[in-house]
């Protein structure tokens, strides 16, 4: 895409945005973000000096702060989300108005021609079959309210049109809102801290992708949004459909006093079990660049900065 876009991106100094919205600015586009800052972040400071982004102060939730700020923007990316099932279940309300009313409203307010890339989760998944991959046409069963309120996000945003959606494995990697919360984040963090882990349903499966492909594929999304556009795309690394049993043997390589242990007893609230396809988005030329070692040997260097255990998705 080679004629610079005006975008507008709710939430856009979390988790994610704080990755994005600087490749974003490298590219030359102008961004709009829109964060209430719950987490007092200061992700995006770096980048105030570019004259390109404006940042604003507000609730996503609210309609005519969004009302002025869409205007005339050519893209717009929804991030604000209360991410999660924990987070969305000691707050459904929040949840609801968050990750799916604040996108209708979106809907109502934009105008035809201006198209959004949202960020889905492939968590709507829920529990596949053994051994038979998901992909964009299996049946979307999700087993959270976190899961429920972005499914129907997803079918809402495509049925309005212009639009592409992309349903993200579970992310992990550095980022400068931080989240430890995350299953490879949170696991490393543990084999760093604590020396190991008790283990829950240790055979559940997920994919995984790295935060910084995560931002290279809304940007492939840009580049190829007429040839892409309509649709849902898995976005994960292929070789990575693992159990956290796997998980932990990985993370072991590098940490090699780290010790996990199989629980006899008890479950895993988070009852997610399922392997993905990434074929769709990989048959438009997008491949990730980032492994899952190679995510572990950053993590690894980056709690050699970070310490302290407020970097989660609780306010």
């Amino acid at each position: 895409m080679s004629i610079m876009a005006k975008i507008l991106v709710t939430g856009g100094a979390g988790y994610i945005g704080s990755i994005l919205v600087p490749k974003l600015l490298e590219k030359g586009h102008e961004v709009t973000v829109i964060d209430n800052f719950m987490y007092r972040q200061g992700s995006l400071v770096d980048h105030l000096h570019n004259k390109n982004i404006e940042i604003v102060r507000g609730d996503a939730r609210n309609k005519e702060l969004i009302k002025k700020h869409i205007k005339n923007k050519d893209y717009i990316i929804p991030l604000a989300c209360i991410v999660g099932a924990p987070a969305c279940d000691r707050d459904p309300i929040g949840a609801r108005s968050t990750n799916l009313d604040a996108v209708k409203m979106i809907l109502e307010l934009r105008e035809p021609e201006q198209r959004i890339i949202f960020p889905n989760t492939n968590s709507g998944y829920g529990v596949g079959s053994k051994g038979i991959f998901c992909d964009e046409n299996s049946f979307l069963n999700p087993i959270s309210l976190y899961g429920r309120l972005k499914v129907e996000a997803e079918k809402t945003i495509l049925e309005h049109g212009n639009a592409i959606t992309l349903r993200l494995a579970t992310v992990f990697g550095m980022s400068h809102r931080m989240r430890l919360d995350l299953l490879v984040n949170d696991f490393v963090n543990k084999a760093l801290r604590d020396k190991g882990v008790l283990l829950f349903e240790a055979h559940f499966k997920r994919n995984f992708i790295h935060i910084r492909d995560v931002a290279r594929a809304f940007l492939h999304c840009m580049e190829n949004f007429e040839e892409m556009k309509g649709q849902a795309y898995n976005v994960g690394l292929s070789d990575t459909n693992i159990s956290k049993m796997e998980l932990c043997e990985r993370i072991k390589k590098y940490v090699p006093d780290f010790v996990y242990v199989e629980s006899e007893i008890g479950q895993d609230p988070d009852k997610r079990d399922y392997i993905v396809s990434n074929a769709k988005i990989e048959a438009t030329n997008f491949k990730p660049e980032h492994s899952l070692d190679d995510g572990i040997v950053e993590l690894i260097k980056g709690y050699q900065i970070i310490r302290h255990y407020d970097h989660t998705n609780f306010a």
